[in-house]
């Protein structure tokens, strides 16, 4: 989970029929999208969001010095223990790991030594890729709840299930504290804590692509449920005419081919979107068909 380094800070704004909290965490733009004209509880709900919101962030960042995750990964081979909410993660990233057959692995984050994806066109050699993967796979992990144990050198990355986990984290909350109806919006991975009684839904524009033309953009009324997207429009190499995503295959090391540049995934939970949308991408060119066996809403852009 990628860290802030921004100044922490609520501002609230006027929309179109509701106010929005707006604050930067997990180096993402958040939006609180509140169905209300009174300022005192949009700034309330806002600022309850990105408490949660920076919780999170300082518990699981890899970026944090003194956080759990900075203790696991620091272990040097030593079994830690660890609280019931970190459990959860590693419980899921387990899930995800025996579900995708190794394609989702949250120990390949030391992947980024070698790979920088900055849309430059420099590509790690098959030598140093090789040597990082002697550090990377779950199944060298020996996690048995809630004691965790890691060899030398390994580490626990939670990118890649953190803010999805933290979108429903925040929508709960919010449904707690308010009957209005609200749009969480982190960095584009979306939840609406219930429906809203002003309009039939939240509009919320996703990227599709068609075959007549580039690419647009495609609006879409939620009204419960979330949103989540993966892909590589920021995140790229260019080397030879050939594209290189940022999403890796942990098992080589190298990018998955022929995934799509982005895949969004309507379910009932960001984390649900989240989920999918990631294993998704990683099945490559059997994306579509996967998610149609799925049997979600989804959007793909190739």
């Amino acid at each position: 989970m990628a860290g802030g380094g921004a100044t922490r800070e609520v501002r609230i704004e006027a929309g179109r029929g509701c106010l929005i909290g707006q604050f930067s965490a997990m180096a993402s733009p958040c939006e609180i999208l509140v169905e209300t004209s009174d300022v005192d509880e949009a700034r309330q709900l806002s600022e309850l969001a990105a408490a949660e919101a920076w919780r999170v962030e300082d518990k699981f960042s890899r970026y944090a010095k003194d956080n759990i995750i900075a203790r696991i990964n620091s272990a040097a081979g030593d079994s830690i223990d660890v609280d019931a909410e970190t459990a959860s993660l590693l419980d899921f990233g387990n899930t995800l790991y025996e579900l995708s057959d190794g394609r989702f692995d949250i120990t390949s984050g030391v992947l980024r030594e070698v790979w920088t994806f900055d849309g430059g066109d420099r590509l790690p050699s098959k030598e140093a890729v090789k040597s990082v993967l002697l550090r990377v796979g779950w199944h060298r992990v020996d996690w048995q709840s809630p004691t965790l144990r890691m060899e030398v050198g390994m580490e626990i990355d939670f990118g890649g299930i953190g803010k999805e986990y933290t979108v429903d984290r925040v929508a709960r909350q919010l449904r707690e504290a308010s009957t209005s109806s609200a749009l969480v919006n982190f960095g584009g991975d979306l939840a609406v804590t219930r429906p809203p009684t002003q309009r039939h839904g939240w509009h919320v524009g996703i990227e599709t692509v068609s075959a007549q033309g580039p690419p647009a953009e495609k609006v879409i009324e939620l009204r419960a449920g979330a949103l989540a997207t993966s892909g590589d429009a920021r995140r790229f190499l260019l080397r030879g005419g050939i594209r290189y995503s940022h999403i890796l295959d942990p098992r080589s090391g190298w990018p998955v081919k022929r995934a799509p540049h982005s895949i969004t995934v309507a379910a009932d939970t960001c984390t649900q979107a989240g989920m999918l949308s990631t294993l998704a991408m990683l099945e490559g060119a059997s994306a579509e068909l996967f998610l149609r066996a799925e049997g979600v809403r989804h959007w793909c852009r190739r």
